[in-house]
């Protein structure tokens, strides 16, 4: 793979600490700004809905501009919107720099995997966005725990700052290693937005996307609620929170790079054997909860099924969208992020009626949900002959 692309993953495992790093933050940030920890969880779905609103309309705004001084715009303001977010004492300020930092990310991401399409030979597509995905994994394993740990130690605010001050180095790599013309070239003489924009009526990439979102949903139900099941339902130390992180990351990390090896050509193998896994493991999870060895083992097990099939669904989306070169990296990214947004109001919901476990059931329910509709489409899903790598420029 090339060197160019480590770098693009080295951006996103800043942003994905940051995405993820909440789930170990919300009990202090609650307390320290006086709000309930439901509260609290809405700033997860204000960083979700700026990733929605803000791929599609960033990216087109962006498609003709050259890929190296794009992103490294977006990582600036990313870096700029984390500092402002931790120098507030004010709760709706914080939920507008998470959106600012959202739209940022959202930018950063659908142009970054455009860029990485156009890196890697035909057809490895999958490896490529394995790597770049390995960011976020490596930061649910050494960003999101470590962040957990800074701020349990300095508080809160701290992790904010330390997330700023990481995009920097990130920011110097883009520079040093994307080519300073490599999105304008590569996309010279591509369709015009209104024939990108009528890739969206493709009944295949709406498909694509809405397994991608209810699985996202699923993932980020639990994920954003894991705290309290680790302190409250099992009873352990706020120090088992980023032992949990940590395994979960190890177990995504796990996931998404043997889903990479295998996603371009046996798509429907992963869907077929890790869903129906996937939708077992959700409601184990929630029954053996206030068992430590079990929890944790399983939330292992969870991390690697929910992005082995997550990251498959979304190199579904970017295939599904190859007459779409420009546009197709922001799908996936509203795709992932509509789940990202939900499933914390859906798992918040569920406290009420089921307490610190209500989020593992709800994860559960939005698997099953994704089953039921890929199940009368899983042709669609394990069909690869014909595919383009995306962005190439060319159409199905």
């Amino acid at each position: 793979m090339p060197v160019p692309l480590y770098l693009l993953a080295l951006a996103v495992f800043a942003m994905g600490t940051s995405e993820f790093m909440l789930a170990g933050l919300l009990p202090d940030i609650a307390a320290d700004l006086g709000v309930t920890a439901a509260t609290a969880g809405v700033l997860t779905s204000a960083f979700a809905v700026g990733m929605v609103v803000g791929a599609p309309l960033v990216a087109a705004l962006a498609r003709r501009w050259p890929s190296r001084s794009t992103l490294l715009c977006f990582v600036l303001v990313f870096s700029a919107a984390h500092a402002v977010g931790a120098a507030t004492s004010s709760f709706p300020v914080l939920c507008a720099t998470r959106v600012v930092a959202a739209l940022a990310n959202a930018g950063f991401l659908a142009v970054a995997l455009r860029t990485a399409t156009t890196l890697v030979p035909v057809g490895r597509a999958g490896r490529a966005l394995a790597v770049l995905l390995s960011g976020t994994t490596v930061a649910t394993i050494a960003g999101v725990p470590g962040g957990s740990v800074l701020g349990a130690v300095l508080g809160w605010r701290a992790t904010f700052w330390a997330v700023a001050a990481i995009c920097l180095p990130a920011g110097v790599g883009i520079l040093t290693g994307i080519p300073a013309h490599r999105g304008r070239q590569s996309l010279a003489g591509g369709p015009p937005l209104r024939a990108e924009l009528g890739q969206l009526t493709g009944p295949r990439l709406l498909l694509a996307m809405l397994l991608g979102a209810l699985v996202n949903a699923a993932t980020f139900a639990s994920f954003t609620y894991l705290a309290p099941v680790v302190t409250g339902t099992a009873g352990l130390g706020e120090l088992w929170i980023s032992v949990a992180l940590v395994l979960f990351g190890a177990g995504s990390f796990v996931g998404v790079t043997v889903a990479g090896r295998l996603s371009d050509r046996h798509p429907g193998l992963i869907v077929a054997a890790g869903g129906p896994l996937l939708l077992v493991g959700w409601p184990g999870l929630a029954v053996l909860a206030d068992r430590p060895v079990a929890l944790l083992t399983l939330v292992f097990v969870q991390g690697a099924l929910s992005f082995a099939l997550g990251s498959t669904l979304i190199t579904r989306v970017l295939y599904q969208a190859a007459g779409a070169p420009t546009m197709a990296g922001s799908y996936a990214t509203a795709a992932l992020n509509v789940g990202a947004a939900a499933g914390p109001l859906v798992a918040g919901a569920t406290f009420g009626a089921a307490g610190e476990r209500g989020p593992l059931w709800a994860s559960g329910l939005l698997v099953a949900a994704a089953l039921l509709v890929a199940l009368p489409a899983r042709e669609v899903l394990a069909t690869d002959r014909g595919s383009v790598a995306p962005g190439r420029g060319e159409g199905r």
